[in-house]
Parts: C-alpha cells; sequence; structure tokens
C-alpha cells in the first residue's frame, strides 16, 4: 500500500467487509482478461458469500481461476472544498469455491436476513422456491487489506 498511513487494523477492514453493502467480485477469463462486477454478498463465519445464476461469465472464470478480489467501499463523503474525500474501504484476496447443501441454505439464509430483515418467513419460501436455480460460491479469505482516510 503505497500510503502506509492509511492502512487501518485489520478488525477495522473486517467491520467494513462485514457491514457493506455490496462489492465488487474481479475475476480473470482463460485469455487473461479481468473482470470485475459488482454484486450483493455476506460475510458467515469469516467466509464471504455471493450468490449467481446457474450459468455466466463470472462462473466460467471462476471455473478457469477461481483465485478472486473482492473490494468493499463503506463510508464516502466527497470535500469538494478541499478537493478530495473521505473514505473508508477493504480489499480480499480468496479462493471461491462452490457452496453446496447446508452450506448453502445458511448462505441464502444470511442473504434474507441481510437484505430484507423482518421477512424470514417469507425469505425461507424465497429460497425454496429459487434455490435450483442459484448457485453460492464461497469465498475464503487469504487475506484483507483496509484503508481508510476519515479526517
Amino acid at each position: 500500500m503505497r500510503r502506509s498511513d492509511r492502512r487501518i487494523a485489520e478488525d477495522d477492514a473486517w467491520r467494513i467487509l462485514e457491514q457493506g453493502g455490496h462489492g465488487v467480485l474481479s475475476t480473470v477469463s482463460p485469455e487473461g482478461a479481468p473482470y470485475g462486477v459488482p454484486l450483493s454478498y455476506c460475510v458467515l463465519d469469516g467466509v464471504i458469500y455471493v450468490h449467481c445464476a446457474r450459468e455466466g461469465r463470472k462462473l466460467e472464470h471462476l471455473a478457469h481461476d477461481p483465485r478472486v478480489s473482492f473490494c468493499v467501499v463503506g463510508r464516502v463523503e466527497v470535500l469538494p472544498e478541499d478537493f478530495s474525500t473521505l473514505f473508508e474501504s477493504c480489499i480480499v484476496e480468496g479462493v471461491a469455491t462452490e457452496a453446496l447443501g447446508t452450506e448453502k441454505q445458511a448462505a441464502l439464509e444470511r442473504f434474507a436476513g441481510k437484505y430484507s430483515p423482518g421477512f424470514e418467513e417469507e425469505g425461507l419460501l424465497y429460497i425454496a422456491a429459487l434455490s435450483e436455480e442459484t448457485r453460492v460460491f464461497r469465498v475464503d479469505v487469504s487475506s484483507l487489506s483496509g484503508k481508510a482516510r476519515r479526517q
């Protein structure tokens, strides 16, 4: 990190990751082209979970190379008079593998709780109806770093 004075503690980076609304998952194609896709995610027991359809570009990339980068931007405040920004963010490096069975179910329930709080029963019905059409991937974190400018 070039600006080491902006480095934040690992537990603070975890907080940003756990509280974030959306992130960008970056993969690489078999031809070596980078690809970043914004998506919803959840964190459960120190693992990042993402969900997707049964086929698609990111799945082709993950089949080729399961290594990923995942970025979350937390609070941002533009300071126009200073030509600057207050911000917080974190970046994860990890490996993505498919979550199946009870792990998949637990991740989908965490998604429902995160994005639709107060609708737990409806969420279970929604999961049951669409689970076969949905794939879930876990990203095991191999490194996590965070950066912030808060004043």
